[in-house]
């Protein structure tokens, strides 16, 4: 069954809370100058208060959905990219629903880390073509912020909160704006990047050793990794979309590190000024960060419609998700 699929609207809400280079220098020994050279950021959006990730997502949610024009009870799944969600259980995905009143979709949340927007796109390609959904609503939010250790300068200057929708539907004019997607996953390396599930043994059995809730990362690994690795990746997947890497227009790649991103772009052979990236202003937002990159890359004008672009992130696991679209206008 070969049903097209349209990319139908994107959305995305950081929280208003704003926090500088200069203001890390307040609870850690660090520099603006430090942060910058290692890793492009300036500043990173983050919760405060009782704000929460779900907050953001729906938020994202509704954003998405006014621009692809599409009634909110004709949404058939909520795929929510939410590795560090408000709670373990209701899933991020049944606390958007009910915010948003789509009654008649099923819901799941899915743990890929950075790559869960393309792992959720690839979800919803495959329900859309098997005839099993016709509206797919995916959501990637993550609160960083809040698995962060604050005395650790390696780690908590890199990330931000944030999030980002999509809406994914079956495409009105046989066009499909998903050319191709790859979905990959390399257990073995997943020291590189973990953060553990807090919990206590029952008192009538042996105790464990408590974990501290906090991310931790091999940022030299997970360079070496992604320097060698996505490039290969990302080509097999532009063979597979029928295009050749000089024929797109744009690389929007996950926004977890300036250098990184600069590797890519010199390894591909891509136009500066083709490379979305605003890693300066949100930081790592996980999942979150290629939709917001995107719509602000578009509402700014960077990215100019219709146009054809790469689509790459990666994160813990390690996993890795790339898709080749085509992009229309009116979508942000």
């Amino acid at each position: 069954m070969n049903i097209p699929i349209k990319i139908a609207g994107l959305g995305f809400q950081v929280p208003k809370t704003v926090i500088t280079n200069d203001d890390l220098t307040k609870i850690i020994d660090t520099s603006d100058e430090w942060i910058r050279t290692r890793t492009g950021i300036e500043r990173r959006h983050v919760l405060s208060g009782n704000e929460s990730a779900v907050e953001m997502g729906i938020g994202a949610a509704k954003k998405a959905l006014e621009k692809a024009k599409i009634n909110v009870e004709d949404i058939d799944y909520i795929i929510a990219a939410a590795s560090l969600g408000t709670h373990i259980y209701p899933s991020s995905a049944c606390e958007i629903q009910a915010a948003i009143g789509a009654v008649n979709a099923a819901c799941f949340d899915i743990t890929a880390a950075c790559s869960g927007l393309i792992y959720g796109m690839g979800i919803s390609r495959s329900l859309i073509k098997s005839g099993m959904a016709k509206n797919v609503l995916v959501v990637a939010t993550d609160a960083v912020s809040r698995c962060l250790d604050w005395t650790d300068r390696a780690s908590c200057v890199l990330f931000g909160d944030g999030a980002g929708a999509m809406v994914l539907t079956v495409s009105d004019d046989d066009q499909d704006d998903i050319l191709s997607i790859d979905l990959k996953a390399e257990g073995h390396l997943g020291d590189f990047i973990k953060m553990p599930t807090p919990g206590k043994n029952c008192p009538l059995v042996e105790p464990n050793e408590e974990p501290k809730m906090y991310v931790k990362m091999d940022g030299k690994e997970v360079y070496k990794y992604v320097v060698t690795k996505l490039p290969v990746y990302i080509e097999e997947c532009v063979a597979k979309s029928g295009l050749k890497m000089n024929e797109i227009d744009y690389l929007v790649p996950h926004q977890a590190n300036m250098r990184i991103i600069e590797a890519l772009e010199k390894r591909l052979e891509f136009n500066p000024e083709n490379v979305i990236s605003n890693i300066k202003d949100y930081a790592n937002t996980s999942a979150a960060s290629i939709p917001i990159a995107l719509v602000e890359a578009i509402e700014s004008g960077k990215m100019k419609l219709p146009c054809s672009a790469i689509l790459t992130g990666f994160g813990a696991g390690m996993t890795v998700g790339t898709t080749v679209v085509r992009l229309r206008e009116g979508i942000a």
